[in-house]
């Protein structure tokens, strides 16, 4: 594959890709010349542990689905408001159709959409762990894209860690993701 395809498909090594780059290198939200903690913490709610809060989203009748500076913008707003980390975006817009996808990649996690702008349809994930509020992202979205309606299932991933570890901190051998 030649160079310029890899870089039409954001892989190029060359020309500075997300994949090219180190975390440290891109990121404009940390700053490099000093120590960050560790944001990325399993947290605990009503005494359950588990590592972060991942809401699926639909958006239905929404509006916007195709306007790239938009999704980019209210990525970022997403961020901000659920007091997250941003380390890089990328997105990619679809022909014919102008849908989109992509993600936001944070130090807590993602936020990542995919569009179907002439089916007026989003589907977005937010994953988010440490000390973030992935809810406040669903008031920013509706602001955004004016959907009719919203559709939120919210999962608390890795709450089954403990069972699987047999209540130790550290990970089990022995540990499966299927018991």
């Amino acid at each position: 594959m030649s160079s310029d395809a890899l870089f039409q498909l954001g892989m190029d090594l060359d020309h500075g890709s997300s994949t090219a780059q180190t975390e440290e290198e891109h990121s404009r939200c940390l700053d490099p010349g000093r120590e960050e903690e560790r944001k990325d913490f399993f947290s605990e709610r009503d005494g359950v542990r588990y590592a972060g809060t991942h809401l699926i989203i639909d958006l239905l009748r929404a509006e916007r689905l195709d306007d790239l500076d938009h999704i980019e913008q209210t990525l970022r707003r997403c961020v901000d408001a659920a007091g997250a980390t941003l380390l890089h975006i990328h997105l990619h817009h679809f022909t014919p159709n102008g849908g989109v996808s992509g993600v936001a990649v944070l130090a807590e996690s993602h936020i990542s959409i995919h569009s179907w702008p002439e089916l007026e349809y989003a589907a977005l994930d937010v994953f988010m762990c440490g000390d973030t509020d992935p809810n406040a992202t669903i008031e920013v979205m509706k602001e955004a894209f004016s959907p009719d309606r919203v559709v939120v299932k919210t999962e608390l991933r890795g709450k089954e860690i403990q069972r699987w570890t047999g209540g130790s901190k550290k990970p089990s051998m022995t540990a499966s993701a299927s018991a």
